[in-house]
């Protein structure tokens, strides 16, 4: 098999693994719901509206409330990594992926859980459209791209800054699907599942998933935990926040991103 051949195989293992996350219970995260109670506390009732109905830049929701709800998720998705089992049983049908640590697909549904607050936040559409159990090729092809932005996968942020700039330009309220599976932006995704699948199935198959992801024995310590998850979401933290669908024209820098911190 050439090095091309195993790159796309890889690829396609990832996309296995990330659609078993998908399906956990708890891992989606209803864009309404989540905003509505984030921003509760920080905004009018009409403000929460405009947010729900377009978006919170959109809504003129500063920039300093964004960046403390998207810390205060961050805060939460880590502290709540720590306890695996509380997303525990993987629905039926996914045994075709039975040598995948379930412990790895737990940790990386808290990576899609985050990934989805921070997208609604910074204005992006709902990336579940509809209920059922199959994520589409669309939403599954933005997750890739997200969690290649988490693990510091260069491509993957010209992925995610593109389709960005495609639902600013079109004020869309959903994904653009062609584009995203059959489009400019597909061939970005394939490698980008690639490299995920070369990197969890060298790194965390052959040397031990606990050397890089933090199973359950390791994240009861804390520390581990905090060395990968917590600094992977605040890179995708920064780079939706640097995105133009973040500020809208009307938009401005008001202050800084901090990134958020977790203390033991």
């Amino acid at each position: 098999m050439t090095e091309t051949q195993e790159v796309e195989s890889l690829g396609l293992n990832f996309t296995q693994i990330l659609d078993a996350a998908a399906k956990l219970p708890g891992v989606r995260i209803n864009r309404d719901t989540y905003l509505r109670t984030a921003l509760k506390r920080h905004c009018t009732e009409e403000q929460i509206e405009k947010a729900i109905a377009e978006s919170p830049a959109a809504a003129g929701i500063p920039l300093k409330v964004i960046t403390e709800v998207a810390n205060t998720s961050i805060k939460y998705e880590t502290s709540k990594v720590t306890g695996l089992s509380a997303l525990s049983g993987i629905p039926g049908g996914l045994a075709m992926i039975g040598t995948v640590p379930a412990d790895l697909i737990q940790y990386l549904g808290h990576m899609l859980r985050i990934s989805q607050k921070l997208a609604y936040i910074y204005s992006w559409p709902d990336l579940f459209a509809d209920e059922g159990e199959e994520i589409d090729e669309a939403t599954e092809s933005m997750l890739v791209l997200f969690v290649g932005v988490m693990f510091g996968v260069q491509i993957a942020q010209s992925g995610v800054s593109k389709v960005a700039a495609m639902v600013a330009a079109n004020v869309a309220k959903k994904l653009p699907q062609k584009a995203l599976t059959q489009g400019v932006i597909y061939p970005v995704v394939k490698k980008v599942a690639g490299y995920l699948g070369v990197s969890m199935t060298k790194k965390l198959f052959a040397s031990g998933v606990a050397k890089a992801i933090p199973v359950v024995g390791a994240v009861l310590s804390g520390g581990l935990t905090l060395s990968t998850f917590l600094p992977m979401s605040n890179r995708l933290q920064k780079h939706l926040a640097s995105l133009e669908l973040t500020k809208p024209g009307h938009r401005i820098n008001e202050t800084e991103i901090v990134p958020a911190e977790v203390f033991e």
